[in-house]
């Protein structure tokens, strides 16, 4: 079996608040599992465990009761943090903002990669977005330009 990132967990002091800012944001759906503080992220189709026979697109997560308070903005990263694939960084960035997250570090070519940034969630978890599709409309990684 390949070394393959498969789940990715989200610490969150208020769970609430954060199910609706990524449903909002990201359409992903979250089902609570049982009784326990802590709810399954489904991200969508092609997503592992979700599409049979087609693993390997993306992957699902969870969103866990946070123990301990949450980082201060500008705090350095302590963990790892997740980039989505998205169609529009630009677009998403600003409905993040709007929904109640900070930027982070805002929209910006990455010559050769795409265009991406990176948001913080209303609990200051940072997590980023990025297109193979640069600002000039050609495409970098992953694509034809």
């Amino acid at each position: 079996m390949a070394n393959l990132v498969v789940h990715f967990e989200i610490h969150a002091s208020e769970p609430e608040k954060l199910i609706e800012f990524y449903s909002a944001l990201l359409g992903w759906r979250f089902t609570q599992f049982g009784e326990t503080p802590y709810w399954t992220i489904d991200t969508g189709e092609g997503a592992i465990g979700n599409v049979a026979g087609t693993a390997g697109h993306g992957i699902n997560g969870g969103l866990v009761e946070r123990r301990g308070p949450k980082p201060e903005v500008g705090a350095s990263v302590n963990g790892c943090n997740i980039v989505v694939g998205v169609d529009d960084v630009d677009r998403l960035m600003e409905r993040g903002v709007l929904l109640g997250g900070t930027k982070a570090l805002p929209a910006q070519d990455w010559p050769g990669i795409g265009r991406g940034g990176y948001l913080l969630d209303p609990d200051n978890n940072v997590f980023g977005l990025i297109s193979p599709v640069l600002s000039d409309g050609t495409t970098a990684m992953g694509g034809e330009s």
